[in-house]
């Protein structure tokens, strides 16, 4: 049930590998002690640095008492950025919950490593209704290179506890990103397929209106739209579906808005199902949609504006008002 990379290229940053870990089902960790808990390895290399750094703990640990922080953002880029992070107990389960409050305070390790650059509040969003969930936080990074965030966490009838971890920061991503212009590309549409929509995507309860319109269309028409990259039936996270119906949701109350749902690999119709294209390697075959948006994981939605301009970025999980207050700015 992991989140994967997009085949075919690597993230970024480690953060991609690290949501795979808590998302997985059954995943474990080994080498923990009473006064240590054990750090999975899939987060380990959160930052590249090598260097001590007082009061803070190296990379591939993390400074914490009874729970791990996950750092789950694909990529973390100079500027604005959207910041996921997730937390996980001694035996790697998933504990994010919206009854324990989350602060984070961000510090620029190469310039003060005491006094932190910003310090933010954060909202839970669920990715798994009741399972597993994620808090989410706006952070501005002034500059490229090694960060370090203090995760602050209380909950009702408990002691307040903290963690740190280390993370980098590069100076641009991969990703179309928020005030960029989204890239003209043509996707499959129910006309391609002779009208059945079950040609084009694995949702098993799929909004035909997802499929009338191509990015490119969208895009010459001066369309106000959602770009939702989403595939229930291989995003084995178990992630894609319950973002895609969410999607769905706050698209019933948005007439004026196109909405557009991508399935991110290449697929064929065979013995009356969809079935993946797979590579020489036996990967999965990203569409030519989710190469030219740059994308690192799936899902990921995207929010354009009719001059074609991103007003909303969220990887894997998005709140209603997250994904409502972008649209309101695209209009």
């Amino acid at each position: 049930m992991s989140l994967p990379p997009i085949h075919g290229r690597p993230a970024a940053s480690v953060a991609a590998v690290a949501l795979v870990s808590v998302l997985a089902a059954g995943a474990c960790t080994t080498g923990a002690t009473a006064d240590r808990p054990a750090v999975n390895a899939s987060m380990a290399v959160a930052s590249t640095a090598t260097d001590a750094i007082e009061g803070w703990p190296m990379p591939g640990q993390a400074a914490t008492t009874s729970f791990i922080p996950v750092l789950a953002s694909a990529e973390n880029v100079v500027g604005r950025s959207r910041f996921l992070l997730t937390l996980v107990d001694r035996a790697n389960k998933p504990i994010a919950s919206p009854d324990r409050a989350v602060s984070l305070s961000f510090f620029d390790l190469a310039k003060d490593p005491r006094s932190p650059a910003e310090t933010v509040a954060t909202d839970f969003v669920w990715a798994i209704e009741g399972e597993r969930g994620f808090y989410v936080a706006y952070v501005d990074f002034a500059e490229a290179g090694e960060w370090g965030v203090q995760v602050d966490v209380s909950k009702a009838g408990g002691a307040p506890e903290s963690a740190r971890v280390r993370f980098d920061v590069q100076a641009k991503g991969t990703t179309i990103a928020v005030g960029q212009k989204a890239p003209s590309v043509q996707t499959l549409t129910v006309s391609d397929v002779g009208g059945d929509v079950h040609r084009i995507s694995t949702d098993t309860s799929p909004d035909a209106g997802m499929y009338q319109t191509s990015v490119k269309d969208a895009l010459a028409r001066h369309e106000p739209f959602v770009l939702v990259f989403a595939t229930p039936a291989f995003c084995t996270s178990r992630v894609c579906g319950p973002t895609l119906e969410l999607v769905k949701k706050v698209k019933a109350t948005e007439p004026g808005v196109t909405f557009i749902n991508v399935e991110p690999y290449e697929l064929t119709w065979k013995d009356g199902s969809l079935q993946p294209v797979l590579d020489a390697s036996g990967q999965l075959t990203p569409v030519a949609a989710t190469d030219a948006f740059g994308l690192l994981v799936e899902p990921w939605i995207f929010v354009v504006d009719r001059d074609g301009i991103v007003r909303g970025s969220f990887e894997a999980v998005v709140s209603e008002k997250e994904l409502r207050g972008a649209i309101d700015a695209a209009k």
